[in-house]
Protein backbone atom coordinates (compact mmCIF):
# COMPACT_ATOMS: atom_id res chain seq x y z
CA UNK A 1 0.00 0.00 0.00
CA UNK A 2 2.93 2.07 -0.47
CA UNK A 3 2.49 5.43 -3.09
CA UNK A 4 -1.08 6.13 -2.42
CA UNK A 5 -2.08 8.94 -4.17
CA UNK A 6 -5.62 10.49 -5.52
CA UNK A 7 -4.69 8.43 -8.71
CA UNK A 8 -4.17 5.49 -7.23
CA UNK A 9 -6.31 4.89 -3.80
CA UNK A 10 -9.48 3.74 -5.46
CA UNK A 11 -7.99 0.57 -6.53
CA UNK A 12 -5.85 -0.54 -3.79
CA UNK A 13 -8.86 -0.24 -1.75
CA UNK A 14 -10.66 -2.62 -3.84
CA UNK A 15 -7.75 -4.52 -3.88
CA UNK A 16 -8.35 -5.05 -0.16
CA UNK A 17 -11.85 -6.76 -0.64
CA UNK A 18 -10.54 -9.61 -2.99
CA UNK A 19 -11.15 -12.28 -0.67
CA UNK A 20 -14.62 -11.46 0.63
CA UNK A 21 -16.69 -14.32 1.04
CA UNK A 22 -19.80 -13.23 0.51
CA UNK A 23 -20.01 -12.37 -3.36
CA UNK A 24 -23.10 -10.03 -3.17
CA UNK A 25 -21.74 -7.77 -0.18
CA UNK A 26 -18.40 -7.47 -2.65
CA UNK A 27 -20.59 -6.66 -5.06
CA UNK A 28 -22.24 -3.77 -3.01
CA UNK A 29 -19.35 -2.56 -1.46
CA UNK A 30 -16.95 -2.52 -4.57
CA UNK A 31 -19.89 0.08 -6.21
CA UNK A 32 -20.15 2.38 -3.11
CA UNK A 33 -16.44 2.86 -2.65
CA UNK A 34 -16.11 3.65 -6.69
CA UNK A 35 -19.09 6.33 -6.10
CA UNK A 36 -18.16 7.46 -3.20
CA UNK A 37 -14.50 8.49 -4.25
CA UNK A 38 -16.12 9.20 -7.60
CA UNK A 39 -18.10 11.47 -5.86
CA UNK A 40 -15.12 13.09 -3.84
CA UNK A 41 -13.52 13.96 -7.12
CA UNK A 42 -16.09 15.08 -8.74
CA UNK A 43 -16.82 17.83 -6.13
CA UNK A 44 -13.29 17.98 -5.32
CA UNK A 45 -14.63 17.68 -1.44
CA UNK A 46 -12.52 19.57 0.93
CA UNK A 47 -11.25 18.06 4.32
CA UNK A 48 -14.00 20.72 5.98
CA UNK A 49 -16.54 19.10 4.42
CA UNK A 50 -15.72 15.97 5.08
CA UNK A 51 -15.59 16.18 8.75
CA UNK A 52 -18.60 18.56 8.28
CA UNK A 53 -20.86 15.50 6.49
CA UNK A 54 -19.18 12.95 8.93
CA UNK A 55 -20.55 15.04 11.55
CA UNK A 56 -23.94 15.40 9.98
CA UNK A 57 -24.20 11.19 10.08
CA UNK A 58 -23.14 11.34 13.60
CA UNK A 59 -26.45 13.39 14.56
CA UNK A 60 -28.31 11.74 12.39
CA UNK A 61 -27.05 8.67 14.89
CA UNK A 62 -27.23 10.68 17.95
CA UNK A 63 -31.12 11.68 17.62
CA UNK A 64 -32.61 7.90 16.23
CA UNK A 65 -33.71 5.56 19.11
CA UNK A 66 -36.33 3.53 19.89
CA UNK A 67 -39.09 6.36 19.04
CA UNK A 68 -37.23 8.12 16.06
CA UNK A 69 -35.39 6.48 13.03
CA UNK A 70 -33.20 9.89 11.40
CA UNK A 71 -31.46 7.41 8.89
CA UNK A 72 -35.47 6.58 7.56
CA UNK A 73 -35.76 9.79 7.12
CA UNK A 74 -33.00 10.55 5.74
CA UNK A 75 -33.51 7.82 3.22
CA UNK A 76 -37.02 8.83 2.34
CA UNK A 77 -35.89 12.30 1.83
CA UNK A 78 -32.94 11.61 -0.59
CA UNK A 79 -35.59 9.59 -2.77
CA UNK A 80 -33.36 6.39 -2.05
CA UNK A 81 -36.59 4.79 -0.02
CA UNK A 82 -38.81 5.53 -3.18
CA UNK A 83 -36.06 4.30 -5.50
CA UNK A 84 -35.38 0.95 -4.04
CA UNK A 85 -39.12 0.44 -3.77
CA UNK A 86 -39.52 1.17 -7.68
CA UNK A 87 -36.83 -1.19 -8.21
CA UNK A 88 -37.89 -4.07 -6.39
CA UNK A 89 -42.28 -3.57 -7.20
CA UNK A 90 -41.90 -3.94 -11.10
CA UNK A 91 -45.91 -4.75 -11.64
CA UNK A 92 -47.87 -5.26 -14.93
CA UNK A 93 -49.86 -2.54 -16.04
CA UNK A 94 -52.98 -2.32 -14.24
CA UNK A 95 -51.57 -3.74 -11.33
CA UNK A 96 -51.90 -1.24 -8.10
CA UNK A 97 -48.56 0.59 -7.65
CA UNK A 98 -46.42 0.30 -4.80
CA UNK A 99 -44.97 3.64 -2.54
CA UNK A 100 -42.46 3.93 0.36
CA UNK A 101 -43.41 1.75 3.45
CA UNK A 102 -42.52 4.93 5.86
CA UNK A 103 -41.21 4.26 9.86
CA UNK A 104 -45.24 4.40 11.10
CA UNK A 105 -45.81 0.85 10.91
CA UNK A 106 -46.71 -1.49 13.67
CA UNK A 107 -46.74 -5.00 13.76
CA UNK A 108 -49.11 -5.18 16.66
CA UNK A 109 -52.20 -3.37 15.28
CA UNK A 110 -55.44 -4.48 16.65
CA UNK A 111 -57.45 -6.68 14.33
CA UNK A 112 -61.28 -5.67 13.78
CA UNK A 113 -64.09 -6.80 11.67
CA UNK A 114 -65.21 -5.33 8.67
CA UNK A 115 -67.38 -2.04 9.53
CA UNK A 116 -65.40 -0.95 12.97
CA UNK A 117 -63.75 2.19 13.83
CA UNK A 118 -60.47 1.85 13.06
CA UNK A 119 -59.61 5.23 14.23
CA UNK A 120 -60.64 4.27 17.73
CA UNK A 121 -60.88 7.76 18.98
CA UNK A 122 -58.04 9.56 16.50
CA UNK A 123 -58.79 13.19 16.11
CA UNK A 124 -60.10 14.16 12.97
CA UNK A 125 -63.23 14.30 10.73
CA UNK A 126 -65.15 10.66 10.53
CA UNK A 127 -64.15 9.26 7.42
CA UNK A 128 -66.06 5.83 6.03
CA UNK A 129 -63.57 3.88 3.63
CA UNK A 130 -64.37 0.58 1.29
CA UNK A 131 -62.96 -0.67 -1.57
CA UNK A 132 -62.24 -4.33 -3.26
CA UNK A 133 -59.46 -6.26 -3.33
CA UNK A 134 -58.97 -8.31 -6.81
CA UNK A 135 -56.42 -9.49 -9.21
CA UNK A 136 -55.13 -8.36 -12.35
CA UNK A 137 -58.05 -10.54 -14.14
CA UNK A 138 -60.74 -8.87 -11.84
CA UNK A 139 -61.12 -12.24 -9.95
CA UNK A 140 -62.18 -11.36 -6.20
CA UNK A 141 -59.48 -12.00 -3.59
CA UNK A 142 -61.18 -13.20 -0.44
CA UNK A 143 -59.43 -13.62 3.16
CA UNK A 144 -56.89 -10.77 2.42
CA UNK A 145 -55.06 -9.76 5.30
CA UNK A 146 -55.52 -5.30 4.83
CA UNK A 147 -53.00 -3.54 7.42
CA UNK A 148 -54.67 -0.02 7.54
CA UNK A 149 -52.52 2.99 9.36
CA UNK A 150 -52.49 6.75 9.02
CA UNK A 151 -51.91 10.02 10.79
CA UNK A 152 -54.48 11.92 12.59
CA UNK A 153 -55.72 15.55 11.94
CA UNK A 154 -52.82 17.13 14.34
CA UNK A 155 -50.31 15.12 12.29
CA UNK A 156 -49.25 12.62 14.59
CA UNK A 157 -49.24 8.69 14.13
CA UNK A 158 -50.26 6.98 17.65
CA UNK A 159 -47.13 5.64 17.90
CA UNK A 160 -45.66 8.99 18.30
CA UNK A 161 -47.64 9.96 21.26
CA UNK A 162 -46.51 8.53 24.84
CA UNK A 163 -48.18 5.55 25.89
CA UNK A 164 -50.68 6.39 23.35
CA UNK A 165 -53.12 2.77 22.65
CA UNK A 166 -53.60 2.23 19.14
CA UNK A 167 -55.61 4.49 16.85
CA UNK A 168 -56.14 5.30 13.42
CA UNK A 169 -54.47 1.95 12.51
CA UNK A 170 -55.52 -2.00 12.47
CA UNK A 171 -55.94 -4.41 10.57
CA UNK A 172 -58.69 -6.66 9.11
CA UNK A 173 -59.66 -9.47 6.48
CA UNK A 174 -61.69 -8.94 2.76
CA UNK A 175 -65.13 -10.34 2.64
CA UNK A 176 -65.98 -13.59 0.25
CA UNK A 177 -65.71 -10.91 -2.77
CA UNK A 178 -62.79 -9.26 -1.61
CA UNK A 179 -64.75 -6.28 -0.51
CA UNK A 180 -63.55 -4.51 2.88
CA UNK A 181 -65.04 -1.24 4.43
CA UNK A 182 -64.22 0.73 7.64
CA UNK A 183 -64.52 3.71 9.57
CA UNK A 184 -61.64 5.81 10.18
CA UNK A 185 -60.69 9.71 9.71
CA UNK A 186 -60.20 11.84 7.10
CA UNK A 187 -57.04 12.04 5.83
CA UNK A 188 -54.54 15.69 6.47
CA UNK A 189 -51.53 16.55 4.98
CA UNK A 190 -48.71 16.85 8.37
CA UNK A 191 -45.10 17.93 8.27
CA UNK A 192 -41.77 15.06 8.59
CA UNK A 193 -40.24 15.19 11.67
CA UNK A 194 -37.91 18.62 11.01
CA UNK A 195 -36.29 19.14 13.87
CA UNK A 196 -33.39 17.58 13.75
CA UNK A 197 -29.91 17.32 11.20
CA UNK A 198 -32.46 16.23 8.33
CA UNK A 199 -34.87 19.13 9.02
CA UNK A 200 -31.82 21.06 8.56
CA UNK A 201 -31.00 19.60 5.60
CA UNK A 202 -33.96 20.09 4.12
CA UNK A 203 -34.10 24.13 5.11
CA UNK A 204 -30.81 24.04 3.14
CA UNK A 205 -31.99 23.15 0.18
CA UNK A 206 -35.05 25.01 0.61
CA UNK A 207 -37.22 22.17 0.44
CA UNK A 208 -40.14 21.88 2.82
CA UNK A 209 -40.92 19.03 5.42
CA UNK A 210 -44.39 18.25 4.19
CA UNK A 211 -46.40 15.10 3.40
CA UNK A 212 -49.78 14.80 0.95
CA UNK A 213 -52.52 13.82 2.90
CA UNK A 214 -52.42 9.84 2.47
CA UNK A 215 -54.11 6.11 3.79
CA UNK A 216 -51.37 3.29 4.32
CA UNK A 217 -51.97 0.15 3.27
CA UNK A 218 -50.54 -3.11 3.27
CA UNK A 219 -52.18 -6.13 1.70
CA UNK A 220 -51.17 -9.82 2.03
CA UNK A 221 -52.72 -12.64 0.24
CA UNK A 222 -51.37 -16.11 -0.98
CA UNK A 223 -50.81 -16.33 -4.27
CA UNK A 224 -49.96 -12.88 -4.85
CA UNK A 225 -47.14 -9.84 -4.29
CA UNK A 226 -47.68 -7.88 -1.15
CA UNK A 227 -48.94 -4.63 -1.83
CA UNK A 228 -47.56 -1.79 0.16
CA UNK A 229 -49.01 1.45 -0.70
CA UNK A 230 -50.59 4.53 -0.06
CA UNK A 231 -54.08 6.02 -0.94
CA UNK A 232 -53.53 10.17 -1.34
CA UNK A 233 -55.95 12.39 -1.27
CA UNK A 234 -56.91 14.57 -4.64
CA UNK A 235 -56.69 18.29 -4.29
CA UNK A 236 -53.76 18.35 -1.78
CA UNK A 237 -51.36 21.04 -2.11
CA UNK A 238 -48.78 18.99 -1.55
CA UNK A 239 -49.04 16.44 -4.17
CA UNK A 240 -46.86 17.39 -6.41
CA UNK A 241 -43.84 17.99 -3.80
CA UNK A 242 -43.98 15.60 -1.02
CA UNK A 243 -40.90 15.67 0.68
CA UNK A 244 -40.60 11.47 0.38
CA UNK A 245 -41.48 11.79 -3.47
CA UNK A 246 -44.02 8.78 -2.85
CA UNK A 247 -46.63 10.19 -4.67
CA UNK A 248 -48.16 8.38 -8.01
CA UNK A 249 -50.89 10.18 -9.93
CA UNK A 250 -52.55 6.16 -10.03
CA UNK A 251 -53.02 6.49 -6.27
CA UNK A 252 -54.68 9.70 -5.78
CA UNK A 253 -58.26 9.33 -5.32
CA UNK A 254 -61.43 11.42 -3.74
CA UNK A 255 -62.82 11.84 -0.45
CA UNK A 256 -65.93 12.47 -0.95
CA UNK A 257 -67.30 15.48 1.57
CA UNK A 258 -70.74 14.63 2.69
CA UNK A 259 -73.19 16.85 5.03
CA UNK A 260 -74.43 15.27 8.49
CA UNK A 261 -77.02 12.74 8.46
CA UNK A 262 -77.08 9.08 7.31
CA UNK A 263 -73.46 7.60 7.05
CA UNK A 264 -73.04 4.68 5.01
CA UNK A 265 -73.13 2.16 7.93
CA UNK A 266 -76.75 3.46 8.52
CA UNK A 267 -75.76 5.44 11.26
CA UNK A 268 -76.61 9.59 11.83
CA UNK A 269 -73.54 11.15 11.54
CA UNK A 270 -74.09 14.53 13.96
CA UNK A 271 -71.00 16.20 12.03
CA UNK A 272 -69.66 16.39 8.01
CA UNK A 273 -68.25 13.23 6.73
CA UNK A 274 -66.31 12.16 4.27
CA UNK A 275 -66.39 8.99 2.24
CA UNK A 276 -63.35 6.81 0.45
CA UNK A 277 -63.98 3.99 -2.17
CA UNK A 278 -60.41 2.23 -3.76
CA UNK A 279 -60.27 -0.68 -5.65
CA UNK A 280 -56.57 -2.46 -4.93
CA UNK A 281 -55.42 -4.73 -7.71
CA UNK A 282 -52.59 -7.27 -6.47
CA UNK A 283 -50.29 -8.76 -9.56
CA UNK A 284 -49.88 -12.73 -9.15
CA UNK A 285 -46.52 -13.94 -6.83
CA UNK A 286 -44.35 -16.23 -8.80
CA UNK A 287 -43.13 -19.03 -6.58
CA UNK A 288 -39.57 -17.31 -5.49
CA UNK A 289 -41.56 -14.13 -4.32
CA UNK A 290 -44.03 -16.44 -2.59
CA UNK A 291 -41.09 -18.44 -0.43
CA UNK A 292 -39.66 -15.06 0.22
CA UNK A 293 -43.14 -12.90 1.80
CA UNK A 294 -43.90 -15.97 3.52
CA UNK A 295 -47.22 -16.52 1.81
CA UNK A 296 -47.84 -20.05 1.77
CA UNK A 297 -50.69 -19.84 4.28
CA UNK A 298 -54.15 -17.70 4.50
CA UNK A 299 -52.55 -16.39 7.55
CA UNK A 300 -50.20 -14.41 5.63
CA UNK A 301 -46.77 -13.32 7.56
CA UNK A 302 -45.66 -11.43 10.53
CA UNK A 303 -43.28 -9.04 11.96
CA UNK A 304 -40.28 -10.13 9.38
CA UNK A 305 -42.28 -9.64 6.18
CA UNK A 306 -40.44 -9.78 2.99
CA UNK A 307 -37.39 -7.79 2.52
CA UNK A 308 -38.66 -5.80 5.17
CA UNK A 309 -38.26 -6.03 9.15
CA UNK A 310 -40.60 -4.72 10.94
CA UNK A 311 -39.86 -3.87 14.27
CA UNK A 312 -40.12 -1.70 17.41
CA UNK A 313 -37.03 0.08 16.26
CA UNK A 314 -37.61 0.62 12.22
CA UNK A 315 -41.73 1.76 13.09
CA UNK A 316 -41.14 5.23 14.42
CA UNK A 317 -39.39 8.57 13.44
Amino acid sequence: MQNVNEETITQIVLACHELAPDPRFKQIMTSVIQHLHAFARDVELTEDELYRGIQFLTDVGHITDDKRQEFILLSDTLGLSMLVTALNNRKPSGCTESTVFGPFFASNAPRYENGDDVANGAKGEPCFVSGRVTGLAGEPVANARIEVWQADSEGFYDIQYDGAESKGRGSLRSLEDGSFHFRSITAESYPIPHDGPVGRMLNALGRHPWRPAHLHFMIEAPGYERLITHVFRHGDRYLDSDAVFGVRSSLIADWTRHERGTAPDGTQADTPFSTLDFTFILNRATAAVQRRNGLGSAHGNDATAGNWRIDQGERIQ
